[in-house]
This record gives C-alpha cells, sequence and structure tokens, in this order.
C-alpha cells in the first residue's frame, strides 16, 4: 500500500490518536467495574464522572501558560506515558481513596492532552487538508466508541479487569511510540522559555482576552457552540433515567440503543471522511448543529424504542458533522502561538459552565417532570441552533470559513 507522502505524518497522528481512542473506551469499561467491586457503591462509581470537570477547573487556569512554550508533540507523548503507567498501576491500588488518588492525575494528564494535540494538529495538517483529517479523525473516534467497549469487555470476559487495565496500558504506550515518528514542527529555546509562575498565566490570561477581544467573531462562534453543546450534555447527563424511567426501556434496550447510536456515528463519520470536501465548512456546522439538535428533540418526545432509536441515529450521524467542522474553523482562525492558552481558557469555561448546568437541570428534573426538562432543554438547544446558524451564514462572515482548495485532500492510496 502506497500513501500520498502528503498524507504520511497525518496518518500517524490519526492512528496514535485512534488507538488511544479505543484505549479510552477500554478503560472506561474496566475502571467503572473495578471501582464498583471495590467499593460496592453507585456512588463511587457517579464520582468517577466529577472527577474530570472538576479536575479542568483547577488544571485550565494553568495548563495553556505550560504547553504553549513547550513542544506539543513531547507534551502528548508525556500525557500517554503517564496515562499508560498510572492504569497499569491501578490494579494495585488497595483502597478508592488510592484509586481516586491515581485518577486525578489521569485527568490532569488528558487536561494537557487536549490543548497540546489541537494546536499540533494545526501547526502538522496544512490548512488545506484540515477538514478531511478532523473528518477521518471523527470516523476514527465513533469507531472506537464500539470497537473500545467491545474490546473491553471481551477482554474482562476472557481474562480479567486487572489484566485488562494492563493491557490498556499498551494502548496508550503504543501511542505515545507511534508520536515519535511524527516531525518536531517547533522550534523550542529552552532558555526562552518562562518560568510558571502566578504572574505568567495572569499574563497569559490577558493574551487570551485581548485574542477574545480583537477576535469577537470567532469567540462568538466558538463560546456559542459550546453553550449550545451544553444542552446535550445535560440531556445526556439524565439520559439512563429519562430512557427508563420515562420510556420505560429495559436495560438491555439501553445498551442496544447506545450501540445503535455508536453504529449511526461510525456511518456518518465514514461517509463525511469520504465526500468532506464535496460539502463546505459553513454547511458542515450548520447542518450538522441542526440535524443533531433535531434528533435531540425526537429524543425528548420519544415515547417508545423505536422512537428514540430514531433520535439518536439522526443526532449520532450528524453530531460527527459539527465536531468536524468546529474543529477545522477553531484550527483555521486561531494562531498555533496562543491555540494552546486560548483552548485551555475555553475549557476551563465549558467545564464550570457543565458542572453548574448539569446540577441545576438536575434539581429542575426533580422539582418538576423530567419529560418537562428534557423537552424544554431540546427546544431551547434547537432555538441557538437556528440562530447560531443563521449568524455562521451570514454573507459577510464567509473569509472566517476560507479554504484552500489547491490540494484536493486525496489520499491518494493505490493497493499493489
Amino acid at each position: 500500500m502506497i500513501i500520498n507522502k502528503k498524507w504520511k505524518y497525518p496518518i500517524l497522528l490519526l492512528s496514535s490518536i485512534g488507538i488511544s481512542s479505543i484505549g479510552d473506551f477500554i478503560y472506561l469499561v474496566a475502571i467503572n467495574i473495578i471501582v464498583f467491586q471495590l467499593s460496592g457503591s453507585a456512588t463511587a462509581v457517579a464520582g468517577l464522572w466529577i472527577i474530570g470537570p472538576l479536575t479542568n477547573i483547577v488544571t485550565k487556569f494553568w495548563t495553556g501558560s505550560f504547553i504553549e512554550y513547550r513542544s506539543k508533540r513531547k507534551v502528548m507523548i508525556g500525557t500517554y506515558i503517564i496515562r499508560a503507567v498510572f492504569i497499569f498501576l491501578i490494579p494495585f491500588a488497595s483502597n478508592m481513596a488510592v484509586i481516586y488518588g491515581i485518577l486525578v492525575i489521569l485527568s490532569v494528564a488528558k487536561a494537557f492532552f487536549n490543548p497540546s494535540s489541537m494546536t499540533y494538529v494545526a501547526i502538522l495538517v496544512p490548512k488545506e487538508r484540515r477538514k478531511r483529517f478532523n473528518s477521518i479523525r471523527s470516523f476514527a473516534s465513533s469507531g472506537a466508541f464500539i470497537v473500545g467497549p467491545a474490546i473491553g469487555g471481551s477482554l474482562i470476559l476472557l481474562t480479567s479487569v486487572e489484566m485488562t487495565l494492563w493491557m490498556n496500558a499498551l494502548f496508550f504506550l503504543f501511542s505515545a511510540i507511534l508520536l515519535c515518528f511524527l516531525p518536531e514542527k517547533e522550534n523550542i529555546d529552552k532558555d526562552t522559555i518562562p518560568t510558571l509562575t502566578i504572574a505568567q498565566v495572569i499574563r497569559d490570561f490577558t493574551v487570551v482576552q485581548k485574542f477574545m477581544v480583537n477576535n469577537k467573531y470567532i469567540s462568538f462562534v466558538y463560546l456559542g457552540f459550546i453553550m449550545i453543546m451544553i444542552f446535550s450534555y445535560a440531556m445526556d447527563a439524565q439520559e439512563v433515567v429519562f430512557t427508563q424511567q420515562v420510556v420505560g426501556l429495559s436495560e438491555f434496550d439501553y445498551s442496544l440503543l447506545i450501540s445503535i447510536t455508536g453504529i449511526g456515528s461510525v456511518v456518518g463519520a465514514f461517509l463525511l471522511s469520504v465526500f468532506s470536501n464535496k460539502i463546505s465548512l459553513r454547511y458542515m456546522m450548520t447542518i450538522g448543529l441542526i440535524m443533531m439538535t433535531i434528533g435531540y428533540v425526537i429524543y425528548a418526545f420519544a415515547w417508545s424504542f423505536i422512537s428514540i432509536v430514531v433520535g439518536f441515529v439522526v443526532l449520532g450521524f450528524f453530531n460527527v458533522f459539527l465536531n468536524a467542522g468546529i474543529m477545522t474553523f477553531y484550527q483555521n482562525n486561531v494562531s498555533v502561538d496562543i491555540m494552546g492558552r486560548v483552548t485551555s481558557i475555553y475549557d476551563l469555561i465549558q467545564s464550570v459552565i457543565q458542572i453548574i448546568f448539569i446540577l441545576v437541570i438536575g434539581i429542575a428534573a426533580d422539582l418538576v417532570s423530567l419529560r418537562l426538562t428534557i423537552v424544554t432543554l431540546a427546544l431551547v438547544m434547537l432555538l441557538s441552533s437556528i440562530i447560531f446558524s443563521i449568524s455562521v451564514l451570514k454573507p459577510n462572515k464567509k473569509k472566517f470559513y476560507k479554504e484552500d482548495d489547491n490540494d484536493n485532500g486525496d489520499l491518494n492510496i493505490e493497493v499493489k
């Protein structure tokens, strides 16, 4: 198999990210089981979902300041190695306190990965190939959503939870090894790296604030996307309760529903990766957002397994369009010189709003009916999506969605 040289390094990066995504889902299956086995508490398992957002709030203040002045590739390698080591150590933990301590370290490592990978993609992949790259990345992530839990469940069934976690560590180690074959695109002068101090963090906050003031439309689009997606996070947090207590699905029905949704995402991502060059960035974002939101509206009014399946397949299929589109828009419009800092601050804003919103919706669901809560969220999300899409499609904003079409984005793969 001969691959166009232009895609040699992007394919290596995609492989690394794809393998680690599978590792994430294997880890998710195994850690839920081992925590429940050790604690016997559903509350302890629920606590796993709080660690990530809380860690983000604590770390995102300074991760951008650390990442920006260092090699993004080496930071990514470091986070993979840290995750491999500490996942390997989980089976040796003697109590829940030690496990939660390890999980905090893993969450911190992951908090460094997102802004680093976002920036490194923008550095490594030329503008004219980013849309295709992000489309294939969505396909890899969607595939991991299906393959990861299946591999995790099979390994646990054939071996044990402990062995599964040890094998899971190898996924992240292999991802790190693949990154070692990628080029170092940044000229980092170690003598000019500033010391990570409170004063430096404050200066970097000022840089991000200045970027947001000087680039109001870019900030509006990305923050608007974050705010709209908060509605989906809030509905997802009530998903199990809504499907089982309100609609009346069984646990088997719910498991089947998640699998079908994953298949919808894989199909959508595959089609997007093939035809991404035929769809403009603006339409990729707007069609993806509105159709995904319509999927949530169908879900909110669902009364049976089939009706929920329709909603979930629609939202799963078009979610990949939105994510690939917004990621490409962001990488095309934010300078790589400040992307690490800007991404970290946006992640911080998202985590704070996410925690507050989910708590408020949880309280609202107790005070009024859960059906009414979900329907209200879905309809407000739809209205917000339409307003957001109108702003994206304004003719005078076309310059923000410009794409360089000199390269047709073809992988040019030949099998001999």
